[in-house]
């Protein structure tokens, strides 16, 4: 841990700031995936006031790096007493600037987000207690096997979503960043059907690998009982 010599005076002003930090507002839809979350601006709103009230700042500094986002946050007390929370490093997975900076926007959301232990708020009420996290164990909950033909009984705009969510996962696993794909996933806010589609475009080893990582997620949450139209759909699939 990179440290100024002594951290008394900033651990305390930590510990006040931290139990008034609130979590981050899922404010943000992302029309791509049709889901929404808690982006970087939500973050800082979160930290703002809390810090400024406890003589807190911080600085995030960018560190170079070929086809990755590194993003490095430095938390500053008034005395000059400082914390750094270590290098995160997010693989940029299209070499243009667009690809940069979305993965140089995701490392340092993340990077504050764990620096000052905020968590996106369940917009959805119970929605945590309700669904699995695992997006692999919501495709065999609700009965629905990856077989053939389950993206062409998709409408034309589910399938273009599918697709491109698929594009992005592949190219995550191509740049090494299998927790990056997982965390797409899990975000998009798919339906059962369309996670089903998804799951067709991967070969083995992409499945086995998100699979692996569900399977790490803890605590575990019971798998999703299948709903009264997802099962009826299933079944005239004869998937069920």
């Amino acid at each position: 841990m990179n440290a100024s010599q002594t951290i008394a005076k900033l651990a305390e002003s930590m510990a006040r700031a931290q139990a008034a930090i609130e979590g981050a507002t899922k404010d943000s839809l992302n029309p791509h995936f049709k889901s929404k979350y808690a982006d970087l601006a939500s973050v800082v709103s979160a930290i703002k006031q809390p810090l400024a009230d406890n003589g807190l700042w911080y600085t995030q500094v960018l560190h170079d790096a070929e086809n990755a986002a590194k993003v490095e946050t430095i938390i500053v007390h008034s005395s000059g007493e400082w914390l750094s929370n270590g290098v995160l490093s997010v693989p940029v997975v299209k070499n243009d600037a667009q690809g940069y900076g979305s993965a140089l926007t995701y490392a340092r959301r993340y990077s504050l987000s764990a620096a000052f232990g905020v968590a996106p708020e369940d917009d959805d009420g119970n929605a945590a207690a309700k669904a699995s996290p695992d997006p692999v164990a919501r495709i065999h909950a609700a009965g629905v096997k990856p077989t053939a033909g389950l993206m062409e009984q998709l409408e034309k705009g589910q399938q273009e979503i599918v697709r491109a969510l698929g594009d992005e996962v592949i190219d995550c696993f191509e740049a090494g960043a299998p927790d990056v794909a997982y965390g797409l996933i899990s975000e998009a806010g798919l339906d059962t059907d369309e996670k089903a589609a998804l799951w067709t475009l991967f070969d083995s080893k992409i499945r086995s690998a998100l699979k692996k990582i569900g399977e790490t997620k803890k605590p575990p949450l019971p798998a999703v009982e299948p709903r009264e139209k997802d099962t009826a759909r299933a079944a005239a699939k004869g998937t069920a």
